[in-house]
């Protein structure tokens, strides 16, 4: 993280770079030095030589983001000139502290030396500037990369909001149904029990991040929240069997995953059966996955290749829509045949453990 903090600050990164890629030129200049037995002094020329080289460099910055937005032939003639003028000035610089430093004094009769093995200061600036621009274009690949991330992360969450938000219609459109046919055969006393578990619930999904995973614990209860109002309903003809690992409690998984599911089984199975039916929520951990089980013992329906055949609802496709837009292909999402009769929706997950508040 501190050195993504260097990179995005490019002043900073700059000077960073500049000055030890200098101080690298004065190393490998050093240790060269040692193999040709030149004497101690000419460690000072070293030095000064880098030092004139980080110091003429300098303007070069200047000069390259003020034409760097001009037509390539443009960047390649004015790279060059100002290369070959700057390291043309720095070979002068280079010989006239090797004189006065290191052979005693300048000699005029001798002027054109000054000049002599320019070019490999021209080079070492060209190289200079290469590496300028290549960082230059490393540091805006990066940026517009970045960029794109961000859109794809804002448009990912984007599709997740309006995936879960999707339900609260869909649920609230049979809840208030229900609510409406309670008050109009005047069991006020349960239809007023039901606005009040509404309100409950719906305080909850409203309280709860819609991007964010949960720890199916606490998807549970939000569970039973939704479950208290069905209550009202169906009393003592709606039973739940809840069976969850410890470890499984602590699984991260989307928010109000199963209540879709719960609803479908309510809605299509259990509202249909006189004598009332009977909900089974199962999960486990098993090689590092997440398996969970949602089963009725309705009537059942027609299924081809564990998929839903005629299937007019949202819970399903919203449920496997998330799943998709999560997991990618990760994950699987199976509909079978219960025992001895009903429906069973199998999830199988990335198994996430939720950090602990302790």
């Amino acid at each position: 993280m501190k050195w993504q903090a260097l990179v995005d600050n490019r002043q900073r990164f700059f000077w960073v770079l500049q000055i030890a890629g200098w101080i690298g030129y004065a190393l490998v200049n050093y240790i060269g030095s040692k193999v040709f037995e030149m004497r101690d002094i000419y460690v000072f020329v070293i030095v000064l030589n880098a030092y004139a080289g980080c110091l003429m460099t300098v303007p070069l910055r200047y000069l390259y983001r003020i034409i760097w937005n001009s037509k390539p032939w443009v960047l390649i003639v004015v790279v060059f000139s100002a290369s070959y003028i700057t390291g043309t000035l720095w070979s002068v610089i280079q010989k006239f502290n090797l004189w006065e430093i290191y052979r005693h004094g300048y000699r005029p009769t001798e002027w054109f030396y000054y000049f002599q093995q320019g070019l490999d200061s021209v080079y070492i600036i060209l190289c200079w500037s290469g590496l300028y621009f290549g960082i230059k274009y490393y540091q805006l690949l990066q940026s517009e990369r970045q960029k794109a991330l961000k859109a794809n992360t804002m448009a990912h969450e984007a599709q997740l909001k309006m995936l879960r938000y999707q339900l609260n219609p869909h649920f609230l459109f049979n809840t208030l149904n229900a609510i409406s046919t309670l008050i109009l055969v005047e069991e006020n006393k349960d239809a007023n029990q039901m606005v009040s578990r509404l309100s409950d619930f719906l305080r909850y999904t409203l309280n709860t991040d819609p991007i964010k995973k949960v720890p199916l614990e606490q998807e549970i209860h939000a569970l039973n929240l939704y479950l208290e109002i069905e209550k009202v309903r169906f009393d003592e003809r709606l039973s739940i069997d809840v069976s969850m690992t410890e470890e499984a409690k602590h699984a991260l998984v989307p928010s109000l995953l199963l209540q879709p599911l719960i609803e479908n089984s309510i809605k299509y199975a259990i509202a249909h059966m006189t004598e009332g039916g009977k909900l089974e929520i199962k999960a486990q951990v098993f090689a590092n996955e997440l398996l969970l089980e949602v089963g009725d013992n309705g009537p059942g329906a027609e299924i081809e290749n564990g998929k839903l055949l005629n299937a007019s609802g949202v819970g399903i496709a919203n449920t496997q829509d998330r799943l998709k837009t999560l997991y990618e292909n990760n994950y699987s999402f199976a509909l079978s045949h219960n025992t001895p009769n009903g429906l069973k929706v199998n999830i199988r997950v990335p198994y996430e453990k939720a950090e602990s508040n302790e």
